[in-house]
């Protein structure tokens, strides 16, 4: 049998039917996320929760601390999220896509600290920082708490956090044996680019007109 269908595949064989299944639709529901998303539509937010929901379970059982962690922070943050997105004031939106604060700037660069810090930290305390994946994680970690919350804010830079912590999670996945979900950040990162692209072009359109 092909090597690289073996590599795949081979992890599958020991998970349960269930485990897989839900998978499979965290995958399909994370997708429908970003792809809402990226059409700056708010079924961004049920679509999201439902994936990020699945995904504390598989993460925490698959052993991916931070990733369990970011997942959790996901779910919440897109309560945030869908309230910000559809506050209205005399039948507008209040808040439209936009650039970053020079205040966000600071608060984004904090929050990327301390994200660092805290999932460094609860690697070191239960003695899984020499495992390669946990700098990795850490890092992917800190990158999506950032966009989570800058895309939360509707904020154009959060699809740069995305796009990078996207290319790293491709294959650290893979390697963990999460097949489904290496190849769903590989979709997430071409629609992260092409939903940067629509967002700053939404922008500067109405910009424009203003």
């Amino acid at each position: 049998m092909n090597p690289i269908f073996d590599f795949l595949i081979d992890p599958y064989r020991t998970y349960s039917t269930i485990d897989i299944v839900l998978e499979g639709l965290a995958v399909f529901t994370g997708l429908s996320s970003v792809w809402f998303a990226k059409q700056d539509k708010i079924w961004v937010y049920p679509t999201g929760m439902i994936s990020t929901a699945i995904y504390v379970y598989l993460l925490l059982k698959a052993g991916l601390l931070g990733d369990f962690l970011i997942n959790a922070y996901y779910f919440v943050m897109s309560i945030y999220g869908w309230i910000f997105w559809t506050r209205q004031k005399g039948g507008i939106l209040v808040h439209q896509i936009d650039k970053m604060s020079a205040s966000e700037n600071k608060w984004s660069f904090f929050l990327f600290m301390l994200s660092l810090l805290f999932v460094g930290g609860l690697y070191g305390f239960f003695g899984k920082w020499n495992t390669w994946s946990a700098p990795l994680d850490t890092l992917t970690t800190a990158l999506f708490f950032v966009g989570m919350w800058l895309m939360a804010r509707r904020k154009i830079a959060h699809w740069i956090f995305w796009i990078i912590g996207d290319l790293i999670s491709i294959p650290m996945y893979l390697y963990k044996g999460l097949a489904l979900t290496s190849f769903q950040y590989l979709i997430f990162t071409l629609i992260a680019i092409f939903g940067y692209i629509e967002w700053k072009n939404t922008y500067n359109s109405r910009s424009q007109t203003a």
